[in-house]
């Protein structure tokens, strides 16, 4: 009996195949960068442009977590009252484990995180992870577009066009009921359930859209501004080019398609968006908007580590304070 629950026991290799496979990924990507330019020449470009920059890309990176997280406070309000610290450092984890896991696994650590320390029902934290997401993508998209009406040649149609998207999910929200009674008229099954959960995660009143959008927006427009700054120091032009690596980035990282810490996966979303958005193909230029793409990564993955660091801080004075 013992030999045949060894037998189906499985093995070390099958139970750690998801880390094996991420330390191979993240080893191939080291070792690819060291290939095509060198870890000295990419860190070198930090000498060019200053230590500074990266200090303060950094600063306002971290400070994004914060509205982040006030967007879950004012969410989840009855269940997190009084408690944004602890609310600051499950938002962290949950951002660290979305980065560094392949595939978006890391979004399923969200309802029950929340589930765990709040009481926050599964479904509930599902269905408003899934609207969030969806204001995530919206804002994502404004905050990308941003580099369009700059390089408008009608900067008032332009930016007509871009305030309108801006301020759909208002409008939006205001056909909320009709719509959705239409919809769980129509639908049946896995569709009706998916209508279902949308409408469960949704703000119960326009103020708490409002507020949460304005969260979203304030979170993605300085993270947006912020990376597309870092690369135009880094040389990567014109400025439609630049705003369009941020959001091929930050488009690369909310798709399924994830490899783990975003390695590889990341900067060529990076690439992709700023060569859709006018960046030049030629050799140098391609060469210095590979190099910043790394950089930029980096200092992702760094803001992520510690805004982690910064929340396990506040979380063990918050015990001190209360004499826990």
């Amino acid at each position: 009996m013992q030999t045949d629950e060894k037998a189906a026991a499985p093995s070390a290799l099958a139970r750690h195949r998801v880390t094996i496979v991420a330390v191979a990924a993240v080893l191939f990507y080291l070792g690819f960068v060291q290939y095509l330019w060198g870890w000295r020449q990419i860190l070198g470009q930090w000498n060019e442009i200053g230590y500074g920059p990266a200090v303060l890309a950094s600063a306002l990176l971290v400070s994004t977590y914060f509205a982040r997280t006030y967007r879950l406070y004012d969410y989840f309000p009855a269940e997190t009252k009084g408690r944004f610290v602890e609310l600051f450092h499950v938002a962290q984890v949950h951002n660290l484990l979305n980065i560094m896991l392949p595939f978006r696994s890391g979004e399923t650590s969200f309802p029950l995180l929340m589930r765990s320390e709040f009481g926050v029902p599964l479904l509930h934290g599902t269905s408003a992870l899934l609207v969030m997401r969806l204001l995530d993508l919206h804002a994502l998209l404004a905050a990308g577009g941003l580099g369009l009406v700059a390089a408008s040649g009608n900067r008032a149609l332009a930016g007509a066009v871009w305030l309108a998207f801006l301020l759909s999910p208002l409008l939006a929200y205001q056909l909320k009921a009709p719509v959705l009674a239409l919809a769980k008229r129509r639908l049946t099954g896995k569709l009706l359930r998916i209508t279902e959960g949308l409408e469960d995660g949704l703000p119960a009143s326009t103020l708490g859209l409002v507020c949460a959008w304005g969260m979203t927006v304030l979170n993605w427009g300085v993270k947006v501004l912020v990376l597309a700054w870092v690369l135009g120091l880094m040389g990567v032009g014109p400025i439609a080019a630049a705003f369009g690596g941020a959001l091929g980035g930050e488009l690369s990282s909310v798709l399924p398609v994830h490899a783990p810490a975003g390695v590889g996966t990341y900067p060529a979303g990076i690439v992709a968006g700023a060569v859709s958005l006018g960046a030049s193909t030629a050799r140098p230029a391609m060469d210095i908007l590979g190099r910043a793409s790394v950089n930029l990564h980096l200092i992702l993955i760094i803001s992520a580590l510690l805004g982690t660091l910064l929340s396990v801080a506040l979380s063990t004075l918050d015990r001190l304070r209360r004499g826990g």
